[in-house]
């Protein structure tokens, strides 16, 4: 894998104002780096931010403090119409919920031509057509799909609608927001699936946001854990499962449920209760071993190295 910085992540803010004095620190000092052809996995339980920091990252929002880069350019930083257009090209999201993500007024070809057509990446209408066409094959859809509109498809057929939409336009960096959140969880391995190929055949580089965390050790290369606003750890997907360290990283995998009903019925959950914390300083992001970050203070910082050591 390429080790090659893609995005750079720093200090990112992200607070609304819910009163005239109260502030909700939704993403509140995240900081990471995605290299070129990896999956980084950001997960965490629904309200910890990570939703917002996707699309913080993507300008959906403007963020409230904290520089994001793509590329080595400042992704929050003034661009003129060309420099913004090329941008909205080269970084793409799949949004959540595929029912409410297309436009039921538009056929499928219109819905994943409008890229195309934006950014003038097409000629003419039959070039147009054979693009959306062979994104359709991609994507596991027939060609004849794209003569029809989102409300005759299933749940897993509109989210692979989603994915042809954003990689028509040809991007590098794909920001997946819960992606099979809304699906079955017979076909939520098929999506998955699909991305990874996709990934395989083209290079995508991916953030993707969940909060199943079995799901997302199976397609990241890197995870890192969000709870309330903050990374809490961040290290390899087979390191998080093999050696998890925050507390919180730990409850999440203790309610990951097993096929043996004989293990689960002796199995004790892991509960988090953030006042066990030491309170003695403010928590700050540290390398407990190579690639293996911690939010903690340097008395947690000590204990988790012990861990390591056993």
């Amino acid at each position: 894998m390429s080790r090659e910085k893609l995005l750079e992540v720093q200090n990112l803010k992200q607070h609304f104002k819910t009163g005239r004095h109260s502030v909700v620190k939704a993403v509140d000092g995240v900081t990471f780096d995605i290299y070129k052809g990896e999956t980084f996995g950001l997960v965490g339980e629904s309200g910890c931010g990570k939703s917002t920091t996707g699309r913080s990252i993507i300008r959906l929002y403007d963020a409230t403090d904290g520089n994001v880069k793509f590329n080595g350019i400042d992704v929050h930083g003034k661009k003129s119409k060309a420099n913004l257009k090329i941008f909205n090209q080269k970084m793409q999201m799949i949004f959540q919920d595929p029912y409410a993500s297309l436009n039921p007024r538009m056929t499928v070809m219109d819905i994943i031509a409008e890229g195309l057509d934006v950014h003038g990446l097409v000629k003419n209408t039959q070039e147009r057509k054979a693009r959306v066409e062979d994104l359709l094959e991609r994507v596991g859809l027939n060609k004849e799909h794209g003569n029809r509109y989102p409300h005759e498809f299933s749940g897993g057929q509109r989210q692979r609608i989603g994915i042809a939409r954003a990689l028509a336009v040809d991007p590098e960096f794909i920001i997946a927001d819960e992606p099979i959140s809304a699906l079955d969880v017979s076909i939520q391995a098929q999506v998955v699936n699909l991305l990874k190929e996709l990934q395989k055949e083209h290079g995508y580089t991916y953030l993707f946001i969940a909060h199943d965390l079995s799901m997302v050790k199976y397609i990241s290369d890197r995870i890192a854990v969000m709870y309330y606003g903050r990374i809490v750890e961040l290290t390899t997907s087979d390191e998080l499962y093999k050696n998890p360290l925050h507390p919180y990283t730990k409850s999440l995998l203790s309610a990951i449920p097993l096929p043996d009903p004989n293990y689960e019925r002796s199995r004790v959950r892991t509960t988090y209760d953030p006042s066990d914390h030491d309170t003695s300083e403010e928590p700050v992001f540290r390398e407990v071993s190579p690639n293996h970050q911690v939010l903690c203070t340097t008395k947690e910082f000590e204990a988790y190295k012990k861990q390591l050591v056993k």
